[in-house]
């Protein structure tokens, strides 16, 4: 049978018919937005808006405000970042730029510069001020 035309990519996503990806000496500029998983590999300049997972390889450069359910960052990301879900930054990553989740992960060895906001509900009492 023939090799998808995803390979390596393939493992990295629940269904590789509903998976994108923007190859290494691709450059994007402008607005994406989409439903399925997306990996970037390439280069995109702009704004993000994925239903769904969006991966920055570690050969990826994104400079964009980045609205996704899930992120993860192997390369480099700058820009707001929202993930409904999580957002995950490796250690080979470098990420600049305010991130917004319910739930983070940095790396021991990842370079972050930023804000970090937990959009998450506090149990009653916690953090308020008598």
């Amino acid at each position: 049978p023939p090799r998808s035309t995803l390979f390596p990519y393939t493992t990295l996503f629940r269904s590789a018919e509903s998976a994108g990806i923007i190859g290494k000496g691709i450059r994007i500029k402008g607005e994406l937005s989409g439903t399925g998983e997306l990996v970037v590999a390439g280069e995109i300049d702009g704004r993000i808006d994925l239903s769904d997972h969006l991966k920055v390889d570690p050969s990826g450069i994104v400079n964009a405000d980045i609205n996704a359910k899930q992120l993860t960052v192997f390369g480099r990301a700058a820009g707001d970042m929202k993930a409904e879900d999580r957002i995950e930054v490796k250690a080979s990553a470098t990420v600049h730029g305010d991130v917004t989740t319910p739930n983070i992960i940095i790396e021991d060895g990842a370079t972050f510069r930023g804000n970090v906001h937990m959009d998450v509900k506090l149990p009653e009492g916690v953090g308020r001020r008598s």
